[in-house]
């Protein structure tokens, strides 16, 4: 069923390519989209666990990534019509054909279950990504796409040094997850955290997290809103995904208290990252974007946690999914508006648009963790399972940060709702109907937030333990 659902994945990109108006490449679009949603909820949920054409796996926390990605990808095809309602046919299919591309190697990366074909996948994000960047072909999108290319392809290139070196360790030449779980704890100690450190190091490209963040930063800065959405959602997914397959065969070994030295180090520096420059940017959607480093920071310290911080982890990042895709999908309606995202320019939201207002004013209290945001959940079981392991320094640096990045979102966010609008452009006309849409995913959040499904629980629970 997966290379059935890739071809004609595939073939619906070509039928876009070869589209001569808008409405056809609509038309194919939302098929696709109806194709995946179909694939998300007839499909994996009866084929878990099973092995298809030895590449890939159906297996539980990629069936929840890629059901979410489809959520999410359908919103912000539909929002992405209204938003690129000016756009030539030219752009306007590249651009649909860039974000199916997308979707499709985000799931390749879901379901691998072998280190080299998530390494593939993994590539092919960046050339798809590539092109949502550039969209807007101008100086900034085209900096922005090249550094894009180089720094991800340099990033990947580093990771496969890793894969080589985990690979001394495979009998048979085999690199499914399987078999490197089973013959890992036979390798050199050394080899074995150098390749996680590089691995680590690699994906950061993907992940948004310590080193590499910058770039994705920058992506989601240059890519449209609702493009943004996805990537930095969906593709930040894979890279979460990528790493943390490798995290529970590291745990096979006796280097896992080191690797969680190293995971918890990287979080602290992402955290620390997104805190600072929370408050420096002028500029929402890399705000936006500075949150996303901070959060998965917040994943990669719950993995170095071990324990119960391996579960808050998994939930942080399924429900970061909803939560930061709600919100980028609400700063397409600003953009829409205002023209633009300065800081220090556009205001008066709540007045203009009270609906999009409300959405983000909720956005930042379920961000900041408050109840009945799910945040509140993983980062208190975080900080539970931290202070029990007698970790307080490190309990101590994460609640100085959070202090940072409550004051900075607060001051972001209000000051877009209520200071004066110093823009001299009149804002265009609000649509409720996108800031509903955007606001729906938010809601979903909140509602796992105040009631985590037995499902829900028994899901995590089966991912953990494996």
């Amino acid at each position: 069923m997966m290379f059935i659902f890739l071809f004609i994945s595939l073939a619906i990109v070509g039928f876009v390519a070869l589209a001569a108006q808008h409405r056809t490449v609509r038309i194919f679009a939302a098929f696709y989209y109806l194709v995946q949603a179909g694939f998300a909820v007839a499909v994996i949920p009866f084929r878990i666990g099973e092995v298809e054409s030895q590449f890939f796996t159906f297996d539980l926390l990629g069936a929840i990534f890629f059901v979410l990605m489809a959520v999410i990808s359908a919103v912000a095809f539909v929002q992405s019509n209204f938003y690129l309602d000016r756009e030539t046919l030219r752009q306007f299919k590249l651009y649909n054909i860039s974000l199916m591309l997308l979707c499709v190697s985000a799931t390749g990366v879901y379901f691998a279950n072998n280190i080299a074909v998530t390494w593939i996948f993994l590539e092919a994000t960046t050339l798809c990504t590539a092109g949502l960047v550039y969209h807007r072909r101008n100086t900034r999108s085209l900096e922005a796409t090249w550094k894009y290319i180089f720094i991800c392809s340099l990033g990947i290139a580093v990771a496969y040094l890793g894969i080589l070196l985990l690979s001394t360790v495979t009998a048979g030449g085999e690199l499914s997850y399987a078999n490197l779980a089973r013959t890992v704890a036979s390798g050199n100690p050394l080899y074995l955290k150098i390749a996680f450190l590089l691995i680590l190091c690699g994906y950061s490209c993907k992940m948004e997290i310590f080193p590499l963040y910058t770039i994705g930063v920058d992506a989601n800065f240059a890519a449209p809103a609702p493009a943004s959405a996805l990537i930095s959602t969906g593709l930040v997914n894979a890279g979460f995904l990528a790493v943390f397959r490798v995290y529970r065969i590291m745990e096979q070994t006796e280097a896992i208290g080191w690797v969680r030295n190293v995971l918890l180090l990287t979080g602290i520096l992402s955290l620390a990252v997104g805190a600072l420059f929370l408050r420096r940017t002028n500029n929402y959607k890399r705000f936006l974007s500075y949150s996303t480093v901070e959060n998965m920071g917040i994943a990669a310290i719950g993995l170095g946690i071990g324990g119960i911080g391996v579960w808050a982890a998994v939930f942080h990042v399924v429900c970061h999914t909803l939560v930061k895709s709600s919100l980028f999908l609400q700063m397409a309606v600003v953009r829409r508006i205002y023209n633009g995202y300065r800081i220090n320019r556009i205001g008066d939201y709540i007045r203009i648009n009270p609906t999009g207002a409300v959405g983000l004013l909720v956005g930042m209290a379920v961000l900041l963790a408050f109840p009945p945001s799910p945040f509140f959940v993983s980062e208190v079981m975080l900080f539970r399972e931290t202070i029990a392991g007698g970790r307080w320094w490190v309990a101590g640096t994460v609640l100085l940060l959070l202090c940072i990045v409550i004051y900075s979102v607060c001051y972001r966010i209000v000051k877009l709702c209520y200071q004066p609008n110093q823009d001299s452009l009149h804002p265009a006309p609000a649509r409720n109907a996108l800031s509903w849409a955007a606001f729906s995913l938010l809601a979903a959040a909140m509602v796992v937030g105040i009631w985590q499904p037995a499902l829900l629980q028994q899901l995590i629970d089966q991912i953990v333990s494996l």
